[in-house]
Formats: C-alpha cells, structure tokens, sequence
C-alpha cells in the first residue's frame, strides 16, 4: 500500500513539475489571458458542523468566517480554505469566488461572474444555475462536472468597473 501511494506521490510530482500552459483553452477571450474564477475552496456538505469544525481544527483549520448557529462555516490553515454547510447543500461542492483572494479581499481587476458564464457557454459546457446578465451584482452561476461533481462559481462583490 505504501509503494502505491509513493509512486502516485512522484507521478503528481513530475505531472507538477512539467505543467506549463501550453494554450488559450481557459481563457475568456481567445488569445487572451486564462479565466480567472477567484478564491477556490471546497464547500463540504456535513451532517453534524460541531463534529466537523472539532475534526478539521485537529488538522490545523480555523474557522475565519461563518456561524456556527446558521450551519456554516468557512476554515482555512496555511494552504487550504474549507467551507462547512450543514444542510445547505446536497452534495460537496467545487467553489470559486471570482473578485476575492484567499482573504476575502475584493481584487483590483478580476473576470466577471457574467463573463465567465460567457466563456463557459461559448464553450459548450450546460450551466444549471445562471448569473443575471442584465446586473452588475454579486451573482452566482454553477456547472455539473462529468463525473456529477457541481462547481459553484459565486460571486460576492459587484463585476469589475470598465
């Protein structure tokens, strides 16, 4: 069993070492840029966020935002930010929120949740969840990944000014 999991270790490595972008598949506008989606974390649907928070805050995460008496909470230790939703979510989620850092920090210049939405359509992916295109608010969209996996892409802050 260890000799499995080295070698997966040094197989992610060379695969992290040898990423480079090599094309324009994440970006915007062709030729431009990749996609910016913001601050990823992983929204874990718990049953029980006492129990939760206690297992995580063993493994170095404290709660940064949130409420515990309104079932969610937002942990984060050096590396990672995780969000606890008891009851508020049906399945774990992929989360990126576009116009924040890991601080919660509104960026000076990011990709609006309607432009992501945009590239995300134009390149033939099904959103199940669509950000109004007809504001400039905060606005969420979310798409299901092949294997049932759902993204959200949540947007806290109003798009960048132009």
């Amino acid at each position: 069993m260890t000799r499995l999991y080295l070698g997966l270790f040094i197989g992610l490595l060379g695969a992290c070492a040898s990423t480079r972008a090599t094309d324009d598949t994440n970006s915007t506008i062709p030729g431009a840029r990749p996609m910016q989606l913001g601050n990823f974390s992983v929204s874990l649907s718990v049953k029980d966020i006492a129990a939760s928070r206690a297992f995580y805050e063993k493994l170095g995460f404290k709660a940064v935002m949130g409420a515990e008496k309104q079932r969610w909470l937002i942990l984060q230790n050096e590396t990672a930010t995780i969000g606890l939703f008891q009851g508020l979510f049906e399945r774990n989620t992929l989360t990126f929120n576009p116009g924040w850092d890991r601080a919660c920090a509104t960026l000076p210049e990011f990709d609006d949740v309607r432009a992501i939405q945009k590239a995300l359509e134009a390149k033939g992916l099904t959103l199940v969840m669509r950000a109004d295109e007809s504001t400039n608010e905060p606005a969420s969209l979310m798409v299901i990944d092949p294997d049932g996996n759902p993204i959200l892409v949540d947007q806290h802050v109003p798009g960048p000014k132009k």
